[in-house]
């Protein structure tokens, strides 16, 4: 005698449908979404946390918040307060500085209390620059068409007359004394070096068309190593941390060549020479959930190839990072503040950001580009 199935209980399986719909809600969300539970054990994440702190739902779930977080940061203070006197707290523009990766993240964070007996909490961050990164890099943009147009109208109002000074000079060498000769070799030298940087911004007013081809990113990093410790760099160690299953992107190899060896060359100087401990670390990740918004395109570009040069040099000074990329900005004594305007402009002109974090012996450059097929914002 078959015994018959048992009546389906229809609040459990309604509650069983609201809970995949939360999950799929909360998966959907851009935004790191974690809960938090009293005793600081992470209980939940959506997607979007995996992506931001590293690690996988499963790894999180062994994780407590003050494992993820420096001592001391304010979202566990934050937190404290929201579970101590059950109101939500939203707070903007938090530096959060992570334990893995070691890397400060700008953000907005959203605490609320949990409903249930748990008496935990709920927390969101919303990244900073994200939004940020857009409104820099039509700067940026702006200021590479500003120095084409300058570089331009040097290149036929400037370079002619000191070709003329250089000319008289050297005419007049011959007809001086030894005393005043030191005086005309000092005009032909600073006349040169004016021209070697108008020659370096004619680089900004290049006007033929981007050729691209289908490039592994590998094969540029690894000859830019290759220059380098043959060069200025023999004396630093090199880190490689690459992800081998890194798509391709679109790119030109020689001008991307040229990014990243601006890149190294500024680490390398900024750890300087007397050191025998300097570090560079070339790395690279796909991250899946970065997608900006551009001006002028209907949709979201997709940017999910992450290129770091990381260094353990002095350091970029907290009042220069906002004019990092500006022209003729530079702390070098001989430097003409061009080299990484020019790396701003090929980034760019490839539909890729850049974005420097830095603070003493750890600076990153942070490279975000489109992968190869993804360039109008598909996928």
């Amino acid at each position: 005698m078959s015994v018959p199935p048992l009546p389906k209980d229809p609040d459990r399986m309604a509650d069983a449908t609201d809970q995949t719909d939360a999950v799929k809600l909360l998966n959907a969300l851009p935004h790191p979404v974690i809960a938090v539970q009293a005793r600081g054990e992470i209980s939940s994440a959506n997607a979007a946390a995996e992506i931001f702190f590293g690690m996988s739902r499963a790894v999180l779930h062994q994780q407590k918040l003050m494992d993820l977080v420096i001592k001391g940061s304010p979202l566990l203070g934050l937190v404290e307060k929201v579970a101590a006197h059950g109101a939500a707290i939203n707070k903007y523009r938090v530096e959060l500085a992570l334990v893995r990766p070691q890397e400060k993240r700008l953000v907005d964070v959203f605490v609320a209390p949990l409903t249930d007996e748990a008496e935990g909490v709920v927390v969101m961050l919303q990244e900073r620059a994200l939004s940020e990164k857009i409104e820099r890099q039509l700067v940026y943009r702006a200021a590479s068409r500003s120095v084409a147009a300058m570089a331009s109208v040097l290149a036929h109002e400037v370079k002619n007359p000191l070709s003329g000074i250089r000319g008289a000079a050297q005419l007049l060498e011959a007809e001086v004394s030894d005393s005043d000769r030191a005086l005309i070799q000092l005009i032909c030298e600073e006349t040169d070096r004016i021209v070697k940087i108008v020659d370096r911004m004619s680089a900004f007013s290049e006007k033929r068309p981007l050729i691209q081809e289908k490039i592994n990113i590998h094969v540029v990093l690894d000859h830019v190593k290759r220059i380098s410790q043959a060069g200025f760099a023999r004396h630093i160690r090199f880190v490689e941390n690459y992800d081998p299953s890194l798509p391709s992107l679109l790119g030109n190899k020689d001008q991307l060549i040229q990014a990243f060896l601006n890149l190294v060359k500024n680490a390398a100087e900024a750890i300087g020479e007397a050191r025998d401990d300097g570090t560079i670390e070339l790395s690279t990740a796909f991250r899946p959930g970065v997608r900006l918004q551009m001006p002028g395109l209907d949709s979201p570009v997709s940017l999910p190839l992450e290129f770091c040069v990381r260094d353990n040099g002095s350091g970029v000074a907290p009042e220069l990072l906002p004019h990092l990329y500006d022209p003729f900005v530079t702390t070098k004594a001989t430097g003409t503040g061009l080299g990484l305007a020019l790396v701003a402009k090929i980034i760019g002109d490839h539909g890729g950001t850049i974005e420097c974090e830095s603070s003493p012996r750890r600076t990153i450059f942070r490279i975000l580009m489109p992968a190869y097929g993804k360039a109008s914002g598909e996928g």
